[in-house]
């Protein structure tokens, strides 16, 4: 059985989110050692794919205060293909106000 086979399709873009977002919490320090914080932003393609595509994310850039150490997570979650849903954590003492971020899309 022989089918079309499809194009591939590549999308990228720059994200930043800080204070400054609406629902940001992760500038506040946690009540113990181990509560994570998150904070979720919603990321639309500006042109959907025909299937679910891979998702690559890459950390550029961070706001941290310095009295404490630096821990902070990206990931990309919920990915379909119409967009995904970038998460970024952090935990303990760590203060985070902001975060920038690039990702990469594949798929037909």
């Amino acid at each position: 059985m022989l089918s079309a086979a499809l194009p591939w399709n590549v999308l990228s873009s720059q994200v930043g989110v800080g204070v400054l977002t609406e629902g940001w919490t992760l500038e506040t320090v946690g009540t113990e050692d181990d509560d994570v914080r998150t904070f979720r932003t919603a990321v639309v393609f500006a042109t959907p794919f025909a299937s679910i595509p891979v998702v690559q994310l890459g950390l550029t850039g961070f706001d941290l205060d310095q009295r404490d150490s630096g821990r902070i997570t990206l990931q990309a979650e919920n990915i379909t293909a119409t967009g995904f849903e970038a998460v970024i954590s952090t935990w303990a003492g760590t203060r985070v106000f902001a975060v920038e971020f690039n990702w990469l899309a594949i798929g037909a």
